[in-house]
């Protein structure tokens, strides 16, 4: 099936800690200003594609009574951010199929609440059989979502070399974008004497190097292009997609080569049907002119520039050293400030600042004759958008 879709409409929350508002309440706030950023009526969406549902978040029945729609087709993720890719793919797979005429895409987070949920005594996964979520094994004493990335990190440092001076440029550089965002969270110039002396959470990783622990909300209009033609703002085209990948050698915080099971002693491994959304869209890598990551870790977007070839194996350290990533780079990475220092909106505050980007209305951090963005994770999946 041909996907033929595009996101016609963007709205956010404040994004902060501890707000007073429900998540739901959060949610509605998106919710309107995505209306409103589309010209659409809430008669208008007859889809929901909810990423998180309980009990980190709101389940999709919940929302469709509180905002009085009248649904026809429903996806619900599982509770992670990793499925902001899947959420978003299920939507434009249900518009190209008829499925329904208007997805709204909806998140709501309040981690400043719900923080026990994660990695902590209140985790009902962390105890699975094989691990937690995010790739804990309470049984070995990694309770905590830092560690898998910490384990992967230490493993390419041991295979690559490398220093926690080196891994700075990424938070460092995320920082610098968002400094030119109003809606960032953090306000405060990063610096590499700052990142040093912060204090260690686990080794290599230190604070600067772990992401934010917010409140928030996002939602993304998606329709066919058809339909995007006669609505109020520039439609931005999905132009390629490949899904999550799952198997043995595949981790949440690394690409096959750096987990922590069935791991080889060569490294980082290569697969070519790791970049086939190249081939399948008919976009070539160098088109991309900025790329967007789920920065939930510093080493996060290391591991997406090698997986997805932007550098070889290994290179990845010295590829984001003197300002490639940075504002006016060559490959502005995360230009909002991503979740290292906008906000922890599981990604979708990424999606909303790739469609700014390609509306051109990102103000003072606009990316030059951006018409094509991706967003990727080191877990291999991936959108294409287009202006």
């Amino acid at each position: 099936m041909k996907i033929d879709a595009a996101i016609v409409g963007i709205g956010a929350s404040p994004f902060g800690r501890f707000l007073p508002e429900s998540q739901l309440g959060l949610m509605a706030k998106a919710f309107k200003a995505a209306l409103a950023d589309a010209g659409l009526e809430r008669s208008d969406i007859d889809g929901l594609s909810t990423h998180m549902g309980s009990p980190l978040g709101v389940d999709y029945d919940r929302v469709a009574e509180a905002f009085g729609l009248d649904i026809r087709y429903v996806n619900q993720s599982w509770l992670h951010g990793r499925f902001v890719t899947n959420a978003l793919q299920h939507a434009a797979l249900a518009v190209s199929a008829g499925l329904a005429d208007v997805v709204a895409c909806v998140t709501g987070i309040s981690f400043t609440r719900e923080r026990d949920l994660l990695g902590g005594p209140g985790d009902m996964e962390g105890m699975r059989e094989e691990g937690g979520t995010h790739g804990e094994a309470p049984t070995y004493g990694l309770t905590a979502p830092a560690g898998g990335a910490a384990l992967s990190m230490q493993r390419y440092m041991h295979l690559y070399g490398g220093t926690s001076e080196k891994l700075a440029a990424v938070p460092m550089q995320i920082r610098q974008h968002a400094l030119l965002n109003p809606d960032a969270f953090m306000k405060e110039p990063l610096t590499l004497e700052k990142h040093q002396a912060s204090r260690m959470v686990v080794d290599p990783l230190r604070l600067y190097d772990c992401c934010l622990m917010t409140d928030g909300a996002v939602v993304l209009l998606v329709t066919t292009t058809e339909r995007a033609r006669d609505l109020k703002q520039k439609p931005v085209r999905i132009a390629g997609m490949q899904g999550i990948r799952s198997g043995r050698d595949e981790f949440i915080f690394a690409p096959p080569g750096l987990g922590i099971n069935q791991q080889p002693a060569t490294g980082i491994r290569a697969k070519p049907v790791d970049q086939e959304i190249y081939a399948r869209s008919g976009i070539d890598r160098g088109a991309v002119k900025g790329l967007y990551t789920y920065d939930a870790f510093a080493p996060l977007p290391l591991f997406v520039l090698e997986r997805f070839g932007f550098c070889g194996a290994g290179e990845a350290l010295d590829f984001v050293q003197g300002g490639t990533i940075g504002p006016g780079g060559s490959l502005p990475l995360n230009t909002h400030g991503g979740l290292l220092s906008e906000a922890h909106v599981a990604g979708w505050n990424h999606l909303r600042e790739m469609v700014r980007q390609l509306r051109g209305q990102a103000g003072p951090r606009q990316i030059a004759d951006a018409d094509v963005l991706q967003w990727a994770t080191c877990w291999g999946d991936s959108v294409l958008l287009a202006a």
